[in-house]
């Protein structure tokens, strides 16, 4: 299982779309610019490795068996592209 801005889940105990705790563990690199005031401004984040680690339905918990899905699978009906969530 990987996770990228295009992947999407599906619970397959309750069929949520829209609600996962994802747990990852990501190595990047970043530029570090801070302001004379000492305000932090990060830019350019690399993402080196990214491990997805755990995927659990926020309705069902750990009872639900969480998968992959395509996007072009989900059905806009069925909820699973709600805008407001962006």
């Amino acid at each position: 299982m990987s996770s990228s801005p295009v992947t999407r889940f599906r619970c397959t105990s309750c069929g949520n779309l829209t609600r996962f705790d994802v747990t990852t563990t990501r190595r990047t690199r970043a530029f570090h610019h801070y302001t004379v005031g000492g305000a932090l401004e990060v830019e350019d984040v690399e993402v080196l490795a990214e491990e997805l680690e755990s995927v659990e339905c926020r309705w069902c918990g750990t009872a639900g068996i969480v998968v992959e899905v395509d996007p072009a699978e989900v059905d806009p009906a069925e909820g699973g592209l709600d805008e407001s969530e962006g």
